[in-house]
């Protein structure tokens, strides 16, 4: 087996590490050797899968130079990182990074907490909620009783079920937007259809232009697929897009894909506003760039008097500029991995050709339990439960936020499941190293990026209220403050937490 598997180059090295800000040491408190600094800075990477495990790092003449430090100091850092079980060396082959023997790989995703540590752990790291409940076992009820007829067929339906199309076609059309059957493919959830748009149109080495930050699995789906990003920065708070800097960056950058969430943006809560749609879906004709609009967010909101914007597409009539994603997954349960993408007859046909090389077709139970709730009523009825839990956590985090950290900045949004969080100059990554030792888990803001930015950041999910939101910020203060003293929490016990 080969000792590494990617590389990691000294100038991208550097841009992750210079990320990286700390708040000024506070009086009496002493900054770390210049070694020390960069160790813990590359172990971090590391742990947050931002550099991947077994990828080379560059020699240490190399990051010097690129750093502006001394040859001397990055050898000290490598050496400590070999004594901690964070590097390996080979001489010939160079040195590459691992993870000390016991300790789980990182995931350079936002996966979900295993079962069996929610005992002791407060997971913010995922943003989903449990079932609707009766409605999912209701809906599973429903689509058994549908289920024999399909059961004497192969089976495989790689543009979905032609009921479940023809339902979302129906639901599109009910919104302003005429959509046809042959508009519609249902996907294993939101992330099969990007995967699948991504191999479609954007082949290794192609630009896609994204929203900066954005939603980190998709990110890397991107990365994964041999992308090349081009991010497109937020405006500050909830303001959303700047649609002039968006139109010169698909002017020069000329990226074959865009992807947009305009529906409660994921991580800000940002809504993209009428104006904003139109000029977006402008920008990308003139482009001639693809833009893919996330519609998976869009029934989230939280007050009744908020009149919606219409959908993306509504300003791509012809068809040839919008493609939507929408998904099962955060308006109902990520559980229930359905997904779909209405585009032109043609990219449809395409797409579903391409799906015979990867997988075939959406689970058929699933697809059937989902047309019954769109066809009862249930869906409705589902998604208005989801909107008050998610709104009651809302409350309940944003308050306890505030009381326990009052020196952390965000702005609260109308819908969506995410609050998008300024830490107070402390550094997102470290913050969310500490707190999985004292027992909050939270993603860091450079998750979201593009090279390391959004250091002094963390988002914080819509998924816990009560008395239970209130122990998260409670131990994301602890978190905190040993950040901020400089210690590393090791010393902390993960106390159990009963709801």
């Amino acid at each position: 087996m080969a000792q590494w598997t990617s590389a990691v180059g000294a100038a991208q090295l550097a841009r992750l590490l210079t990320s990286q800000q700390d708040r000024p040491a506070g009086p009496g408190s002493k900054r770390p050797p210049a070694y020390r600094a960069l160790a813990d800075g590359i172990r971090l990477l590391v742990l947050e899968g931002r550099v991947p495990v077994a990828a080379r790092l560059p020699a240490e003449r190399e990051l010097a130079l690129a750093l502006s430090v001394s040859r001397t100091t990055v050898a000290a850092a490598y050496e400590a990182l070999r004594t901690e079980g964070f590097l390996e060396s080979r001489r010939g082959a160079g040195s590459w990074t691992a993870v000390p023997a016991g300790n789980p790989l990182p995931a350079r995703g936002l996966e979900p907490l295993p079962p069996e540590a929610l005992g002791s752990m407060i997971d913010l790291g995922t943003a989903a909620l449990p079932a609707p409940e009766p409605w999912l076992t209701r809906a599973v009820q429903g689509a058994l009783e549908e289920l024999p007829p399909y059961a004497h067929t192969h089976g495989d339906y790689p543009a979905g079920l032609p009921a479940l199309r023809a339902m979302i076609a129906d639901r599109y059309s009910a919104r302003g937007i005429a959509t046809m059957p042959e508009q519609i493919m249902v996907t294993t959830g939101a992330m099969g259809a990007m995967d699948a748009i991504c191999h479609l149109f954007a082949g290794r080495g192609e630009r896609i232009a994204v929203e900066s930050p954005s939603y980190a699995n998709i990110l890397q789906l991107m990365r994964e697929a041999g992308a090349r990003l081009v991010p497109v920065a937020m405006a500050e708070g909830l303001a959303g897009w700047d649609v002039d800097r968006w139109r010169q960056v698909l002017r020069e950058a000329a990226p074959r894909l865009a992807y947009v969430v305009a529906d409660f943006h994921n991580p800000t809560g940002a809504l993209a506003d009428e104006d904003q749609r139109r000029r977006l879906v402008d920008a990308a004709r003139s482009a001639g760039t693809v833009l893919v609009a996330d519609e998976t967010m869009s029934e989230l909101w939280f007050d009744d008097d908020l009149e919606m914007p219409r959908p993306v597409c509504a300003f791509d009539p012809a068809g040839s500029t919008v493609i939507t994603v929408g998904s099962a997954s955060k308006a109902f349960w990520a559980g229930m991995r359905i997904g779909w993408v209405r585009a032109a007859p043609d990219v449809i046909r395409s797409l579903v050709a391409a799906r015979a090389y990867a997988d075939l077709g959406t689970p058929v139970l699933e697809q059937l339990a989902v047309n019954w709730l769109f066809g009862t009523g249930g869906w409705e009825q589902a998604v208005e439960l989801r909107r008050r839990q998610a709104r009651e956590n809302r409350d309940a985090l944003v308050a306890a936020v505030r009381r326990e950290l009052p020196e952390w900045e965000f702005e609260v949004p109308k819908g969506g499941l995410t609050l998008w969080v300024r830490t107070g100059g402390l550094s997102g990554s470290r913050l969310a190293e500490v707190g999985e030792r004292v027992g909050v888990r939270v993603p860091s803001g450079p998750r979201f990026g593009v090279d390391g930015a959004f250091e002094g950041y963390v988002r914080l999910p819509f998924t816990v209220g009560g008395a239970v939101a209130e122990e998260a910020a409670v131990r994301l203060g602890a978190a905190a403050r040993l950040v901020e003293s400089g210690a590393s929490g090791a010393g902390e016990s993960v106390r159990p937490f009963v709801a």
